[in-house]
């Protein structure tokens, strides 16, 4: 009958592990495995209450992660490890079977009635990870064959909490990823500053399942932060009070450049803002400075409405995105430069219009000019003494000169516009186009494509002009594409003659596919500023190309197709 008995005891734990087992691998949720291992505990050690509890590796307190049977309350109980018999278990890695609990001084009582209790740790490698407890109202409820039971079970428990974290990390670490590609996404395809930091907050709630997330920015002075983005706050958060850098919290994270958190901030000494956290219902904060070329700008903030102890994943998480945010920043502002910088080069392209205007200008009525006063001189006009018309005479005479001299003045200021040659990088020039008018071309729809030869010696040139004549052809293209398009600039190395050992001339080449020039403007392209025909605008931007090559000894020639595009290339003599 031993035996027999033995046998049966033997089948029913084969039966319980086999159970447990099926409970432990039937979901990779922490929660819900926990849940199903501590159901089946209580289940087979018939006890009235139980709960698994886990040392919280930021805080090295016990937590109880699930439970059973306690009263409402009892799980928000935390224990220093040492303290009661599940932190005596948890210090020394043993376990403990107690007959009577009252009798035992490490006993803290969690729910009346209470005899007695078991206790199993859950060692990985040699290290507590938590504690197995079971409890019941029955004195010495406990056998030895329970507490074997229940240390073969956890071995089976750390495993399947080790698996479960490991999912656990991976899923988080994969919803990072999705979010910080949503965010760059968002970086990438926008230029408003206000939009993409929105995104950010939103998508730190969701990432985190936070109540509330906030962007505060540093003012220029660097005495306040200012609230910038928000997601779930309440009236009373948007409206409080911007945050002092020198005396809060906050100011604290912009200052050390660190991330920081506080459990509570409704009873914290370092939030001022308390009211505001009771009235929106805020507790735990995580904040994480933004950063960029080392300076502090700002802090992004997520809240929870519980108590709630940030991991080392979760700071990082909330810290990669603070610096997406920093990056975020300093681009909408690099664009601002470049924006203002374009803006610049256009007020150059009418100063340069106006200054050979002026010259074109000058030299056209120089010559007729000229022509009137050799007439005038010819004339040999005499005039009897007292005739009024010698005092007209004399007016004329001076006026003709104080023209002529007007002309002149306008002509040496024209001479001294003249390009000042010297070795210049030609691909450098149309890389530096390339970043000055991304986002126009990208607004309009607009490819560019830049077929450069790495072997193109220097040209002869002035930078600045030689730049402004490929901003201006750049312009030109993307006004004949209003529907978007493809711009291609093509440079080449060419021999002239083609006989020529050494390269001679370098070509650069703009092609566009939009509306075409019809044949009737091709000849007057790089014409005279005065005699441009083209429709709205002031048509000066070709015919000061134009100018620009020819003061450069090169030449540009232009290919068209009404509907089909244009190709414009210029020839520029290389730096012997």
């Amino acid at each position: 009958m031993d035996e027999l008995t033995e046998l049966r005891a033997r089948c029913n734990r084969l039966e319980m592990l086999y159970q447990v087992s099926n409970a432990i691998h039937s979901t990779l949720d922490p929660s819900a495995a926990l849940d199903l291992i501590l159901r089946e505990i209580v289940r087979i050690t018939r006890a009235t209450s139980g709960s698994i509890v886990l040392v919280n590796p930021n805080t090295s307190m016990l937590e109880i992660e699930t439970s059973i049977g306690l009263p409402p309350g009892a799980a928000e109980c935390k224990l220093k490890v040492g303290e009661g018999i599940t932190g005596w278990v948890a210090r020394n890695g043993k376990p403990a079977r107690v007959g009577d609990v009252r009798s035992d001084p490490r006993y803290i009582m969690l729910r009346h009635n209470i005899s007695s209790e078991l206790a199993v740790p859950l060692d990985e490698r040699g290290e507590v990870r938590g504690v197995i407890n079971v409890d019941s109202d029955r004195p010495n409820a406990f056998s030895a064959l329970d507490q074997e039971l229940i240390e073969t079970l956890a071995r089976h428990v750390v495993q399947a909490i080790h698996n479960t974290w490991l999912y656990e990390q991976m899923r988080l670490k994969t919803r990072l990823l999705e979010t910080l590609l949503s965010v760059g996404q968002t970086i990438n395809s926008t230029i408003n500053v206000n939009d993409v930091l929105q995104v950010v907050t939103r998508e730190a709630c969701v990432l985190m399942g936070a109540k509330m997330g906030s962007i505060l920015m540093l003012d220029p002075k660097g005495e306040w932060l200012e609230l910038r983005a928000h997601h779930g706050a309440g009236p009373a958060y948007i409206n409080k009070p911007k945050v002092s850098v020198e005396d809060s919290f906050l100011g604290i994270v912009v200052r050390r450049k660190k991330p920081m958190q506080l459990e509570n901030v409704q009873m914290s000494g370092f939030y001022h803002n308390t009211a505001v956290a009771r009235q929106e219902g805020l507790v735990s904060l995580l904040s994480a400075p933004l950063i960029f070329s080392g300076q502090a700008i700002g802090a992004l903030n997520i809240y929870f409405d519980r108590r709630h102890s940030f991991s080392n994943e979760e700071i990082h998480i909330l810290s990669a995105l603070a610096e997406l945010s920093a990056i975020a920043i300093e681009k909408a502002r690099l664009y601002e430069r470049i924006v203002d910088t374009e803006e610049q080069m256009r007020q150059n392209e009418k100063l340069s219009a106006l200054g050979l205007l002026a010259a074109e200008v000058a030299h056209e009525i120089r010559n007729p000019l000229t022509v009137m006063k050799m007439l005038y001189h010819s004339l040999n006009l005499q005039f009897a003494p007292g005739d009024p018309r010698i005092k007209d005479d004399a007016i004329l005479r001076e006026k003709m000169d104080h023209l002529n001299k007007i002309v002149e003045q306008i002509l040496d200021f024209a001479r001294s516009a003249e390009p000042k040659l010297m070795p210049v990088n030609v691909n450098q020039l149309i890389e530096d186009l390339g970043l000055l008018t991304r986002h126009k071309l990208r607004n309009q729809g607009i490819q560019l494509t830049r077929l450069l030869d790495p072997t193109l010696p220097v040209a002869m040139a002035d930078a600045t002009q030689l730049s402004q004549a490929f901003l201006n052809l750049t312009l030109n293209a993307v006004e004949a594409m209003p529907e978007g398009g493809k711009i291609t600039i093509t440079t080449r190395t060419l021999r002239l003659p083609r006989a020529s050992s050494q390269p001679t001339h370098v070509q650069i080449e703009f092609k566009d596919t939009g509306k075409g020039i019809p044949k009737e403007q091709q000849q007057r392209a790089f014409a005279s500023l005065l005699s441009t025909t083209k429709e709205g605008g002031t048509g000066l931007g070709l015919a000061i190309v134009g100018r620009v090559v020819e003061t450069h000894h090169g030449k540009v020639k232009l290919r068209s197709s009404p509907g089909k595009g244009t190709t414009i290339a210029i020839t520029l003599p290389v730096s012997n």
